[in-house]
Formats: structure tokens, C-alpha cells, sequence
């Protein structure tokens, strides 16, 4: 009788263990996850940082899992479209989002923000992180962001600063800035980063925060003048130049990022196991050097610090909005 209930006992264990795996492996269908091509929604057009980023990864991801990972522009809106596109697609993981910095603006720069990304998405993977760096005209007579700090405190309201948009990251980035340090800035917004980078080299404007990649160049060229990176630590694109907390503006991070997101209500086998690879690609020596040239740095964490990472970037920027007074209908 003992050994009959042993091996019950046995029977259901091993069936119960098989239960769980066949869970993990599947997204509630019966079918191993993924078992067709998985499009992975751009707000931005190709070549913009989010494209570079996301096409970085998804060979490695086609590799592992076996299916078809492609990338599916949609720009407009400052990502808001694409948003919109994958809230509104089936829960099942064949439809995911490449989340940037600007969608997290974007929940307190709109009255009514299109999407909640908190509500309307399940966080699935970090990706990566590309920071700003603050450049100066060479001939300004300041070698580091606190010196530039003190001129400008010194000069309230003549000072100007570019952007590459109103109320893009590097705009509400200078606006950290000035509201940190108390500065009174002009700021001079410009429909892209060439034209205002051209400004900034001809001396039309004093200072700019913009993307590693596309100043560096003029940097090394003696056209412009780095003085700081915004990201926590010192950029692989730029190892020579410090950051704004070495430089004492503490917590002073900043820069576009991108992670992966799923609509609201994708099965959990699929989103973990998104997230293992994802976290295991990234870590290749090759994509990893790959995201060096473009001056970006791979991010990785599990699907709660994944969460927990967006949620702080919506937090932050909402204080960035309220205190620059801006919105958008």
C-alpha cells in the first residue's frame, strides 16, 4: 500500500514539474513561444538611435529563438504612434515596442498622453543607454561644465542654448541644468541636430546638449568643445571626458535609452524568456562593441527592474516638464 502511494506521489510530481515547463516554454496556446516572426514597432524612422539600437540586437534574438525578428517603422509623434500601434495589438507576444526616452516625456509633456506606458505595456528588456554631451563654441573661455556654470551665472539671460526641438530630451536635459544650478538661459530650438550643431559651431549659439555620436566628430575636430557626458559613468565613445557628476552636479543623468515592451496582458512565459535572451545578447562581445561605435552602452535587468527603470524616467521627466511649464494638447 506504502509503495503504492510513493509512486502516486512520484506520478503527479514528475507531472506537475512537466506542468510548469510546458508553461515556461509556451504563451498559453500549446505552441513553444516563439513559433512565428515577432515585429518589434519603431516610433522613429531608420537610422534614428532607437532603429540603430533595436537592429543591434534582433539578429541575435532571430538566432536564439529560432523565428523571425523584424523591425517595423512607424515615426511620428515622438514615438507616439508606434505606441499607440502596439496597445492596440494582440497580447501575445508577436507585437513589441522599442520604448525611448522621448515616450517617457511624453506621459507628462501631453495633457492627455495617447498611451500610459505603465498601464497600456508589460516591460520586457533593457537595451541600451546613448548620453548627451555638453558642448561649448571652442572660443568660450570655459573648460568644464562648473566653469560654464559660473559664466553663465554671470551673464542671466544671455546665455543661449540649442536644441534639437522643443521639448525633446536635449532641451529638458539643459532645462536639468538650468534648474540645478539656477541658471537663466535663452533657449534657441532647431528642427534637427545639424542645423543646430552648424549654429553652435558658427557661434550663433553659446552651448548644446546633444548625442555622443553626432558631435563627437566636430569635438575632435577642435570645432567644438566637450565639457561633460550626462550618463552615470564615463562614455566607451569618449573615455577623456567627464561626467557632469564627476563634475559635481549630483544625479545628473541623462540621455536616450531604449527597452522593449509588450501590450498589457502578454503571457509572462513569453516576456521571460524575451528578456533572458535579450539580456544574453546584449553581453555578446560583438554587439556589445557594435553599440561602442555607435557611442552607446548595453543596459540588462530583469522584467521588475526593467518596470522599475521606466517608471523612474517618468518620474523624472515629469519634474523636468513642471518646472520648464511646458504641454502639449
Amino acid at each position: 500500500m506504502k509503495q503504492g502511494i510513493i509512486i502516486s506521489i512520484c506520478f503527479y510530481s514528475v507531472f506537475f514539474v512537466a506542468s510548469v515547463s510546458a508553461q515556461t516554454a509556451s504563451t498559453g496556446s500549446g505552441q513553444a513561444y516563439p513559433a512565428k516572426t515577432v515585429r518589434i514597432v519603431i516610433g522613429f524612422p531608420p537610422g534614428a538611435g532607437s532603429d540603430i539600437v533595436t537592429r543591434l540586437v534582433t539578429p541575435g534574438l532571430t538566432k536564439a529563438l529560432g523565428q523571425q525578428f523584424v523591425v517595423d517603422n512607424r515615426a511620428g509623434a515622438t514615438g507616439n504612434i508606434a505606441a499607440e500601434l502596439v496597445a492596440r495589438a494582440p497580447p501575445d507576444g508577436y507585437t513589441l515596442l522599442t520604448v525611448t526616452a522621448s515616450l517617457a516625456i511624453n506621459q507628462s509633456l501631453y495633457k492627455k498622453p495617447p498611451v500610459n506606458l505603465t498601464k497600456d505595456f508589460d516591460a520586457v528588456a533593457l537595451l541600451g543607454t546613448v548620453p548627451f554631451v555638453l558642448v561649448v563654441h571652442p572660443s568660450l573661455p570655459v573648460r568644464s561644465a562648473k566653469a560654464f556654470v559660473a559664466f553663465a551665472k554671470a551673464r542671466p539671460g544671455q546665455v543661449s542654448f540649442a536644441s534639437t526641438g522643443q521639448d525633446g530630451s536635449p532641451h529638458l536635459t539643459a532645462e536639468m541644468l538650468r534648474m540645478q544650478a539656477a541658471l537663466d538661459l535663452l533657449h534657441v530650438p532647431y528642427k534637427g541636430t545639424p542645423q543646430a550643431t552648424t549654429d553652435l559651431i558658427s557661434g550663433q549659439v553659446t552651448m548644446m546638449f546633444a548625442n555622443t555620436l553626432s558631435v563627437l566628430p566636430s569635438v575632435n575636430a577642435g570645432r567644438l568643445r566637450a565639457l561633460a557626458v550626462t550618463s552615470v559613468k564615463r562614455s566607451s565613445a569618449a573615455p577623456d571626458i567627464p561626467t557632469m557628476i564627476e563634475a559635481g552636479f549630483a544625479g545628473f543623468e541623462s540621455g536616450t535609452w531604449f527597452s522593449l515592451a509588450a501590450p498589457a496582458g502578454t503571457p509572462g512565459a513569453a516576456i521571460q524568456r524575451l528578456n533572458a535572451e535579450v539580456n544574453r545578447v546584449v553581453q555578446l562581445q560583438d554587439v556589445r562593441d557594435k553599440f561602442a561605435v555607435q557611442g552607446a552602452e548595453p543596459l540588462t535587468g530583469n522584467v521588475e527592474q526593467t518596470a522599475a527603470y521606466v517608471r523612474s524616467e517618468i518620474d523624472k521627466w515629469a519634474k523636468v516638464v513642471k518646472a520648464s511649464a511646458t504641454k502639449v494638447e
